[in-house]
């Protein structure tokens, strides 16, 4: 594995590795650190933080479904003030690169969040949940809007060097329009998909099994249309991408990286295999070895149609 370099670059950002552990899935690090060697991990971006706490969505909030899940979390979290006293320190602690992850209900509460953010040394980037809904807009997601994705993007940009990724939602109808607005005002990176809508029926009661009805539908069920927005971003837009949906396996990741991803996230298998994000980082190194390829960046975009 010394051999190999499997160190990637995102604008500012350096990872040893390009393994990241996904947002909402191993909480602020200290849930999943007995269980996983956290040094290991290229990175690990934190549950979405928020200005004030979020109690989130009313269970039930996480049901299975064939080949995946859907939740309804609701982006509950601490809140800034607490993540920054009670979270902050833990992740001082492990050998890894953090990424925040920030969502609000505003522009204006975007940028709030990062200015009392900006002076966490630790904090390397953010990542931008535009999967939020736009309160002063009737409710219409900031991801769903290239204005507003756009605005975000300018304001973000304007008040942090630190690296700025924007995670993109993969509900409309041509992503690679997203991910070209983010450059333009800004962005140093996309990362895509997040989940895609669904929803499920207990057909006994015939009642949604969600409470909030619908869900975000995450795990290998979405990964062939996650595979597929990374390739049409890696197509028609100049920008590190940050592949994410469905990856359970070293394999999964490598597909990610040959359509067009400077890295990866894993997300669903940390509820099932909390070791994965170590074992695909072996199984990389183990394929370059066997392809003869010195460095992981060789194969990024590496696809031949």
């Amino acid at each position: 594995m010394s051999n190999i370099n499997l160190s990637v670059k995102i604008g500012k950002l350096e990872l040893k590795n390009p393994v990241l552990l996904a947002s909402g899935t191993v909480g602020y690090g200290n849930e999943i650190s007995q269980f996983t060697d956290l040094s290991k991990i290229g990175g690990i971006v934190t549950k979405s933080i928020s200005l004030m706490p979020r109690k989130g969505n009313p269970p039930q909030r996480v049901v299975e479904t064939t080949g995946g899940m859907l939740n309804a979390i609701g982006l509950a979290n601490v809140g800034v003030e607490d993540f920054i006293n009670n979270k902050i320190p833990f992740l001082k602690e492990i050998d890894s690169t953090v990424i925040c992850n920030i969502a609000a209900s505003s522009i204006e509460e975007y940028v709030e969040c990062i200015r009392l953010l900006e002076d966490q040394e630790i904090i390397k980037a953010y990542e931008i949940n535009v999967s939020c809904p736009n309160v002063k807009e009737g409710g219409i997601e900031f991801g769903h809007n290239l204005s507003a994705l756009g605005s975000i993007t300018n304001k973000v940009r304007s008040v942090t060097q630190k690296t700025v990724i924007i995670k993109l939602s993969p509900n409309v109808s041509r992503i690679s329009d997203f991910a070209k607005v983010a450059k333009e005002e800004g962005a140093d990176a996309v990362s895509a998909i997040n989940t895609l809508v669904g929803t499920a029926f207990d057909i006994w009661t015939r009642k949604p099994k969600i409470k909030n009805i619908t869900g975000g539908l995450s795990g290998p069920a979405i990964k062939p249309v996650a595979l597929a927005k990374v390739l049409e971003i890696s197509r028609n837009v100049n920008i590190p991408i940050i592949g994410i949906g469905g990856i359970m396996t070293w394999q999964d990741a490598i597909e990610f990286i040959i359509a067009g991803a400077t890295a990866i996230e894993i997300g669903t298998v940390n509820f099932i295999n909390p070791s994965a994000g170590t074992q695909i980082i072996q199984g990389i190194s183990d394929y370059c070895t066997k392809q003869s390829i010195s460095n992981i960046n060789e194969v990024t975009a590496s696809y031949q149609l």
